[in-house]
């Protein structure tokens, strides 16, 4: 994680309150009925059901869905599982968890049906400590990946990751390397250093057998990006690979190993930030690198939103992802809701994103567990787990705005924009409008949202987000 003017201070961790634990229930693509469900900044409001009319008015703001404008399907929305995630809901008592992931994965009434997952391949700066999954004594080296071991991640993620499955076996999971093993590296740390191009071959290799041996443990990783923050060594573990050397490690290695093994995960470029759309794009422009590559992934921690946007414009076959946001501990529920969905659940998908993830989905009161040298200690979790006891955090609900109501095959479709009302919306796999709408101003505004025979109207108090869904 790499830390930024969007730290979060001033205010304590969120009480529980708004969707309560217990009945998940199977996946399905069917979302909630009509209804507006809106969250306010002071927390007086936490995706509560409001009131829906269709008074329309001269006075009131008019905007405009058109289903037969579309744009992107997206994949879904979510958080990372890290392995301290993984591991505090690992020590929870069998049933608090079995509440939990139901509530978090689910899709029923009092669920949030988060619908998409990013791991790391290895550990991440927010593990208890650091592994890769071919960890050797110094001086020695593996290039046929003899002792490739999935190791440390079989005692936590991998089961929470089963038990995710058994509740929404279709959910889609994306795995992110921080860092190569050791032996691979120019300065032998986790910690910074670059690939050394003769290991490039054993790197591929590494990443076909990270596949294949998820797949025999029944998790399917859907896509893959090439390096969590190529562009940032300072984390621990992280490395340095700059657009040059993903290019050919792509184009040369990575790319045809998938191909020789039939391995049909997709691969993602870049997973960094929005100030370099340069990276993915002078990859993207090489012909023979692009025929591995499904799209590029992005964060926000430096840029802004709309410069993803010059990657669609570039290359408009290729996909968009946003990966990954913090919120900086103790969490200021309001600041954190503001800029959060205005610039990422609104701003991302407006700029052809097909996911928006938040950073990690749980942590403990400490912000424990991390790792030494780098690990982020301000990481604040979707949720704060302290034994069983469970408080749901601004990320929860910046992610449930969407997530509840915005399913995986959802279609990002055209909507007018108005001051003070930055809105986005789709037409959902059922056949309902969904619009995710937020006041940015500090009066209240009465909307008057149509979408070809759909009509509603909402009135959206100072600072509201609000989602509209519309049978």
């Amino acid at each position: 994680m790499l830390k930024t003017k969007h730290i979060a201070t001033g205010l304590s961790a969120l009480m529980i309150a708004g969707l309560l634990t217990g009945c998940g229930s199977a996946a399905n693509k069917k979302s909630p009925g009509a209804g507006l469900w809106a969250t306010m900044p002071d927390k007086s409001m936490l995706l509560e059901k409001q009131p829906v009319s269709t008074t329309t008015s001269s006075n009131h703001i008019k905007l405009t869905v058109n289903p037969n404008v579309k744009y992107q399907e997206m994949d879904g929305f979510g958080c990372t599982l890290t392995g301290g995630s993984a591991m505090l809901l690992s020590k929870m008592v069998a049933a608090s968890r079995a509440d939990l992931l139901k509530e978090i994965y689910g899709t029923g009434d009092k669920s949030i049906g988060m619908s998409y997952i990013r791991v790391s391949i290895g550990a991440s700066d927010l593990d208890e400590l650091l592994f890769s999954y071919n960890d050797l004594p110094k001086g020695q080296t593996d290039v046929d990946m003899r002792k490739f071991d999935l190791g440390y991640d079989k005692k936590y993620l991998i089961p929470v990751l089963q038990e995710i499955l058994k509740i929404n076996p279709k959910i889609k999971i994306l795995g992110s390397p921080w860092s190569p093993p050791v032996w691979m590296k120019t300065n032998g740390d986790t910690r910074g250093g670059s690939l050394k191009p003769e290991y490039y071959p054993a790197y591929a290799k590494y990443l076909v057998k990270y596949v294949q041996e998820m797949k025999k443990n029944g998790i399917t990783i859907d896509a893959i990006t090439v390096q969590n923050e190529p562009l940032h060594p300072g984390n621990n573990p992280s490395l340095l690979m700059e657009a040059a050397d993903q290019k050919v490690f792509v184009r040369d290695h990575l790319g045809p190993a998938f191909k020789k093994n039939s391995i049909k995960t997709k691969i993602i470029l870049y997973d960094h930030n929005a100030d370099r759309p340069d990276y993915p794009i002078s990859i993207l422009d090489d012909k023979e690198a692009a025929k591995y590559i499904d799209g590029s992934a992005f964060h926000l921690y430096g840029g802004t939103v709309d410069a993803i946007s010059k990657v669609h414009d570039a290359h408009p076959d290729k996909n968009l992802y946003f990966t990954e946001q913090w919120v900086g501990a103790p969490g200021d529920f309001a600041k954190e809701l503001n800029w959060h969905i205005e610039n990422l659940s609104i701003g991302a998908p407006r700029n052809w994103c097909k996911t928006v993830l938040e950073w990690n989905l749980a942590a403990d009161e400490k912000q424990d567990p991390h790792t030494d040298r780098g690990g982020c200690d301000r990481c604040l979790g979707a949720v704060t787990i302290s034994g069983n006891k469970v408080t749901r955090e601004p990320a929860y609900y910046i992610i449930a705005q969407s997530s509840k109501f915005i399913r995986p095959g959802s279609v990002r479709v055209d909507s007018n924009t108005a001051e003070g009302l930055p809105n986005v919306a789709y037409k959902t796999p059922d056949g309902k409008i969904a619009v995710l709408l937020q006041n940015t101003s500090k009066e209240e505004k009465t909307v008057d949202v149509s979408a070809g025979n759909k009509k509603a109207t909402v009135t959206l108090k100072a600072g509201m987000v609000g989602t509209l869904v519309m049978e």
